[in-house]
């Protein structure tokens, strides 16, 4: 579902092994400039939720093998840490594993004036997200028009 970028190339091959020795799971993975700074950042998680000790080891391990073969050329910032309860859903097992969950789903573009959704996920099937919302009506979107989707945070 997510498209994979010229640094994710060049990480995944690192991260992999440590994400997978470790029993965890690799959420999300972003490289990213804000001001200055150039961010390298690792989404982990597991069932019951990951800890300090689950970030800190993966990044360890992670930060040794990447200053040993240098895939990066410019300087950054490496941050490991829990998808946090937003989660997002990026991959179609995503979309199998949280099916009846609350999510907000944001829009590239507005569809009917309204580029925010939320409601009940109901499945992800041949490019198409449905939901059904408050008012138990379906909503169907396409992926390619979806900038985000995220559990919702139901306070």
């Amino acid at each position: 579902m997510a498209k994979i970028s010229n640094t994710d190339k060049k990480i995944l091959p690192f991260l992999e092994p440590i994400i997978t020795e470790k029993n965890l799971e690799l959420v999300d993975l972003e490289f990213v400039k804000e001001g200055a700074n150039w961010y390298l950042r690792v989404y982990i998680d597991k069932e019951g939720g990951v800890d300090i000790d689950d970030c800190e080891g993966v990044s360890r391990a992670l930060e040794a093998k990447l200053d040993t073969a240098d895939p990066i050329e410019q300087a950054y910032i490496l941050e490991v840490s829990s998808p946090g309860i937003d989660r997002p859903l990026k991959k179609e097992a995503d979309f199998v594993k949280y099916r009846g969950e609350m999510i907000d789903i944001k829009l590239y573009r507005a569809m009917d004036g309204q580029k925010q959704f939320q409601g009940k996920l109901l499945g992800l099937e041949d490019g198409v997200i449905s939901i059904e919302d408050e008012e138990n009506k379906v909503i169907s979107l396409e992926q390619k028009d979806i900038a985000s989707v995220r559990l919702a945070v139901i306070f």
